[in-house]
């Protein structure tokens, strides 16, 4: 049986609707390290080194991207955010030498998280407790269903010239900004608490510092799929254009698996017991990444880390957003999104690293075991969160 939920309210969908418009394109940055050591001859680990500035620059992206979402409102926010994409996309598509395309993706880095927060934060604003798993999870959905034809797309354009995917970001991130900016509903800014109302800072919560702990290591895990996907299906000695068809296999899984979280035996569990299950499926398909030999059993272990990606991304910004202030919610999302600007730094250095040395076995497997200890500490921060034990 399904589990039945209020209807979500009408700026959700129209966020929601904003943001696919924008995923079409989206599919440019699995394809940068390629473009990087393809199209301007970077050794492996100059591109990891790029990747890695562009992880580090989207640290304040998402710390100012809060902290605008909670001084200017949502719309103002994610419009900025997107239009500055769109330039800098347009500047990696636009370089003729390396330390040009560096550049431009350093930029890329410093606008691509604005949007984030605000989105987060809208979301739960405009949501109740019971409907926020529904409401992220729907996000998810409508990304991966454009997602879908955004892999098309990427399969399509890679066979002329990979710059060709940034120039279609570039165009999506202008489309979104333009329905962001003209049919959102204009929500202020929240005022900002007085000292009698003055909550502790996201930094100071040690609930939110435990979160951040563990998404770190979700998210540096997790990106290896943009960072050593690409690299694990060249090292096969598959063609490049199979990334964009298992991220679209990717897409279809999610979109295709959504329906049965309102069941009401996944829909019943509490967000710890859910994200354990959903590590574990994570971990199960990265480890089936690794051993991997042909485009079937890659698309078979595609699946499986959907699954769990599904899973995890209704519930983590749940847990983030119950622990937040209504005055603070978009620096507190900001703050837990720095996971992924650190993530986003390590995870190419760590991630080409080992898979230098170890080759794809080693490296998905350390992925897979970093996955199961996440699922195993659910119950600690369960306990740590809300003062009850498992079960």
């Amino acid at each position: 049986m399904r589990r039945q939920h209020p209807p979500l309210p009408r700026a959700v969908w129209l966020l929601v609707a904003a943001r696919a418009v924008n995923r079409l394109g989206a599919f440019s940055l699995p394809f940068l390290t390629v473009t990087l050591v393809q199209t301007f001859h970077a050794p492996v680990r100059a591109a990891g080194l790029v990747m890695a500035a562009f992880g580090l620059a989207t640290i304040p992206s998402r710390l100012l991207g809060g902290h605008l979402a909670d001084r200017l409102g949502a719309r103002a926010t994610i419009t900025l955010g997107l239009a500055g994409c769109a330039v800098a996309q347009l500047g990696i598509a636009a370089a003729r030498t390396l330390p040009q395309a560096a550049g431009a993706a350093v930029a890329l880095g410093l606008a691509f998280e604005l949007y984030e927060p605000p989105s987060q934060a809208l979301i739960a604003d405009a949501t109740t407790a019971e409907q926020r798993p529904a409401a992220y999870s729907l996000l998810a959905a409508a990304l991966a269903a454009a997602g879908m034809g955004a892999g098309l797309l990427a399969s399509a354009l890679a066979h002329w010239d990979l710059r060709w995917l940034f120039v279609a970001d570039a165009a999506t991130c202008l489309g979104c900004a333009v329905v962001v900016a003209l049919a959102l509903p204009r929500a202020p800014g929240r005022r900002v608490p007085t000292a009698t109302t003055r909550h502790t800072g996201p930094w100071r919560d040690r609930r939110l510092l435990a979160l951040l702990a563990a998404g770190t290591v979700f998210a540096t895990t997790y990106l290896q799929v943009t960072i050593a996907l690409p690299l694990t299906v060249l090292d096969r000695g598959l063609p490049a254009t199979l990334v964009g068809l298992l991220l679209t296999t990717s897409a279809l899984t999610i979109v295709a698996a959504r329906p049965a979280l309102r069941l009401r035996r996944v829909a019943g569990l509490d967000d710890f017991a859910a994200m354990a299950l959903g590590y574990a499926l994570l971990g199960s398909g990265l480890l089936a990444t690794g051993f991997a030999t042909t485009a079937l059993t890659l698309a078979a272990a595609t699946v499986l880390w959907s699954l769990g990606d599904l899973v995890l991304f209704a519930r983590i910004y749940t847990v983030v957003a119950a622990i937040a202030p209504a005055t603070a919610r978009g620096r507190y999302l900001a703050a837990y999104g720095t996971s992924w600007g650190v993530a986003a730094f390590v995870a190419p250095l760590l991630g080409t690293a080992v898979l230098t040395a170890a080759g794809p076995p080693g490296l998905w497997s350390g992925c897979a075991a970093a996955s199961l200890l996440l699922a195993a500490a659910q119950p600690l921060l369960r306990r740590r969160l809300t003062g009850t034990s498992w079960g």
